[in-house]
């Protein structure tokens, strides 16, 4: 149902851009969201997107460097990310959530998950 790309190994300062892929089915999903978890940690909301309305959501920690949106003509959500730094390495996730979600950053309110693409910033 979804599937990440875009990861890989960037210096610190640097830029990738994620992919997700979605399925039909999923895409008009209530919210896209982008999650990353680093070794030891917990998983963390990073960023979300309403389909609706395309209202948008982020972690403080990444405010102002990286901006979700989606393109219906590819079915696909992207999280372009600027000002990298070494902190921002994690396997990075997308997910979809429907109505009963009662917090954006709740992972366990989401229905579906990708696989993961690792993202690692070297300083």
């Amino acid at each position: 149902q979804l599937a990440e790309s875009g990861g890989g190994l960037v210096q610190a300062g640097g830029s990738l851009r994620l992919s997700c892929a979605v399925s039909a089915r999923t895409f008009g999903y209530y919210v896209m969201a982008w999650f990353r978890q680093a070794p030891g940690k917990e998983r963390e909301f990073v960023a979300g997107i309403r389909y609706r309305d395309g209202t948008t959501e982020y972690a403080d920690s990444v405010k102002g460097r990286w901006t979700i949106s989606r393109d219906y003509a590819s079915s696909t959500v992207y999280l372009q990310m600027n000002s990298l730094k070494p902190e921002d390495t994690a396997l990075y996730y997308c997910a979809a959530g429907g109505p009963r979600l009662s917090s954006w950053h709740r992972a366990g309110d989401y229905d579906y998950w990708g696989q993961g693409t690792q993202v690692t910033v070297s300083s």
